[in-house]
């Protein structure tokens, strides 16, 4: 959409049509931080309680513990900074909470006793959680409509690479000293620190300022980084002050449950299967675990590139609705041929697969939660199916071996397929189609429906 200005003047360019340019990059990179990290320390610390195992004096209470540490840390601060980010804005929390991270990052190193590393462990989910709701709305705040989606999915790839490089940290360190656990854990501080660098300047959205009526400040901050071509954001306040419980009532219950259903119907085979890769494996028949979990890392990372690829070229319904029905069919077909003693190359194949479909199909947990949600509530809805999230991998961590020893993989990956097709079907029936709305057009309506008491298009 443009605005003529006058005859002899260029027109005037929207600021979600605004063309891509360096900053729109380096705000995107900015948010990969907590991701990065996130993945990295989720993926570390099954490694670490192996090797700090006789150090550390634990128990089956202590490892089971230190390992939902972070995800319930991560739960607490995501429901707890959305209604805080959505009132005092992103800015505040974005800059300076990568800092804390890389202190307490450091500070695992000298740990005694699994109670400090507990303490320490909930406090780094914490800190993810908080910037889990701030990171994803700054970015889709700041990103253009028609780059939003690629983005945004620089936040999924960078998930995916610190994933991996926690495997391959762990891989390298393992066996190198009684004290290499130590520096597995502290060494998530440098890519928190380096990102710091980055955050240092950036600006506050310019959509939340527009929507608490700080025209000067959203105009100032487009101006100084988009140039005097694009308009800024305006838009009108909220009709009442809308708290936390608003997304819970008529106008915006159905879009809170897709953002958390969708969330939590691609964690819960997503992360049961990539932390019990190589468990997994070895329970289908295939010999060589390290092998199989390497090639599933790696295919993890190929596909979240391939995510950020075709993003914006895919309707996010499609995008939905078909990762679901296709993960189904494939973690289907592993079941099938396995079963049927099919060789160990068909089906590390298939397990590569799935794992390179659920990896592409993770860049819509970071783009589509951000767009659900008007930007008075962004914060709080994406804080809501982060929680979600976390709930539902903390329940197939804890869920999956339990399951497998007692009835079989089998059993347990069968589950797996009822949970992607529920994914599916709630998506097909109740997911709107976000990625040709405008930011902007989204808090108008969404007001328009409060008042008159319908929901919001789309």
């Amino acid at each position: 959409m443009t605005t003529p200005v006058s005859p002899t003047q260029p027109a005037l360019i929207a600021y979600d049509d605004a063309p891509l340019t360096r900053f729109h990059i380096r705000i995107a990179v900015a948010g990969t931080g907590g991701q990065f990290s996130d993945g990295f320390i989720l993926g570390i610390i099954g490694i670490v309680i192996a090797s700090a195992g006789d150090t550390l004096g634990l128990t089956p209470l202590w490892t089971g513990a230190l390992g939902a540490a972070t995800l319930t840390g991560l739960f607490v601060g995501a429901i707890a900074v959305g209604p805080v980010a959505d009132r005092i804005g992103r800015r505040s929390i974005f800059g300076w909470d990568m800092l804390f991270f890389a202190v307490l990052s450091l500070l695992q190193f000298f740990v005694q006793t699994p109670g400090q590393l507990l303490i320490l462990r909930l406090l780094l989910g914490l800190v993810l959680g908080a910037d889990y709701v701030v990171s994803k709305s700054l970015v889709t705040e700041h990103s253009p409509r028609k780059f939003r989606g690629r983005l945004m999915s620089l936040l999924a790839v960078a998930w995916a690479a610190g994933y991996v490089f926690a495997y391959l940290i762990g891989f390298l360190l393992t066996g190198h000293g009684d004290n290499a656990w130590r520096y597995m854990l502290a060494i998530s501080a440098l890519p928190a620190l380096l990102v710091f660098g980055f955050r240092l300047g950036v600006p506050e959205s310019p959509l939340w300022l527009a929507r608490h009526q700080r025209n000067a400040e959203a105009a100032d901050v487009v101006r100084r980084h988009l140039g005097p071509g694009v308009l800024p954001p305006t838009a009108p306040p909220p009709s009442r002050d809308r708290g936390f419980t608003a997304l819970f009532g008529p106008v915006y219950r159905r879009r809170t449950a897709v953002g958390a259903l969708f969330y939590v119907c691609q964690v819960i085979p997503f992360f049961a299967l990539g932390t019990f890769s190589s468990q997994v494996m070895e329970s289908l028949g295939v010999t060589s675990k390290m092998g199989a979990g390497a090639l599933y890392n790696v295919f993890l990372l190929i596909g979240a590139v391939v995510g950020l690829v075709l993003i914006d070229h895919i309707s996010r319904r499609r995008f939905l609705v078909g990762t679901f029905f296709i993960g189904a069919v494939l973690l289907t077909a592993l079941i099938l041929f396995a079963g049927a003693g099919a060789s160990a190359i068909v089906v590390i194949g298939v397990f590569a697969a799935f794992a390179f479909l659920m990896s592409a199909a993770v860049n819509l947990e970071f783009v589509y939660p951000p767009e659900l949600f008007p930007t008075d509530l962004r914060a709080s809805g994406v804080g809501i199916a982060t929680a979600a999230s976390r709930l539902g991998s903390a329940a197939s961590t804890f869920l999956l071996p339990v399951v497998e020893a007692g009835h079989g993989i089998n059993t347990a990956l069968v589950g797996c397929v009822v949970i992607l097709l529920a994914g599916g079907v709630v998506c097909w029936v109740w997911a709107p189609e976000t990625s040709t709305e405008s930011l902007l057009d989204t808090d108008t309506d969404t007001d328009t429906a409060a008042t008159s008491g319908q929901r919001p298009s789309g």
